[in-house]
């Protein structure tokens, strides 16, 4: 049998990350380090290979029932290889350090075991209690795959030089930056976006370091849980801001 698909062969690597084809992650174990990957995102594998829901404590089930926010992961062990997608989004490796990355939980793809999460919560300009938008701070030394629609934009922040993002666009930026959600809008009605330009909500980056943009507005159908209350009402990206759009175009 010919074909050019024979062309896609694995890719030969030492390291333990390799992007194997901008939309497919090969995991290299070796038996001492597990790798947590998001639910149901193994393709393939090779080798002796164990997957095991990840344990989640108290406090993570109770921050992912009230926020919406959190990640729901396998716990991958073994000695072998295992291929990880999801959605066929584009997939990028970022190392993280002391300066820590916020992130959506939604384009997450792996990380290693031995980083921390901690779901924190984004202050919207207008004080209201409940609203915001709800991301993920991941914290310690190690590797993290993330997911974009697309191919995305990196940007820069600098003292002199601040950064706005749509909510429903960002993907990650670095812990250290100071991060305000604002409405773009004169009306008392914050909650619905102004006039005709279909633009809202957006993040204001101002500090020192990086924001990630990807070129859509539009989540991908992680069937991941609605967060509840005024987060919902108010919120943005998976936890509201999609479905206010909806609601909107209906009014």
């Amino acid at each position: 049998m010919q074909s050019p698909l024979f062309s896609h062969t694995e890719q030969q690597s030492q390291d333990r990350y390799t992007v194997q084809n901008p939309q497919l992650l090969r995991v290299a174990l070796t038996g001492h380090d597990d790798v947590l990957a998001r639910k149901g995102a193994m393709v393939a594998y090779q080798g002796l290979m164990e997957f095991d829901g990840e344990y989640q404590s108290q406090g993570q089930r109770r921050a992912r029932r009230d926020t919406g926010e959190g990640l729901d992961l396998m716990r991958c062990s073994g000695q072998g290889t295992v291929y990880l997608a999801n959605l066929a989004q584009y997939i990028h490796m970022v190392d993280v350090d002391h300066e820590g990355m916020t992130v959506d939980s939604a384009y997450v793809l792996a990380l290693d075991s031995s980083l921390h999460t901690e779901v924190i919560a984004v202050d919207s300009q207008y004080g209201i209690s409940g609203t915001g938008k709800y991301q993920l701070n991941i914290s310690g030394t190690g590797k993290v795959a993330l997911m974009t629609s697309g191919q995305p934009l990196m940007m820069q922040v600098t003292p002199d030089k601040y950064v706005n993002a749509d909510a429903d666009a960002i993907v990650a930026w670095s812990s250290g930056l100071r991060v305000q959600m604002q409405a773009q809008t004169h009306s008392t009605g914050i909650a619905r976006r102004r006039g005709n330009t279909g633009e809202g909500w957006e993040l204001s980056f101002l500090g020192q370091g990086f924001a990630l943009v990807q070129p859509s507005e539009v989540l991908p159908p992680q069937s991941a849980q609605i967060g509840q209350g005024a987060a919902a009402q108010f919120g943005v990206g998976q936890h509201g801001a999609r479905s206010q759009n909806q609601n909107n175009a209906w009014n």
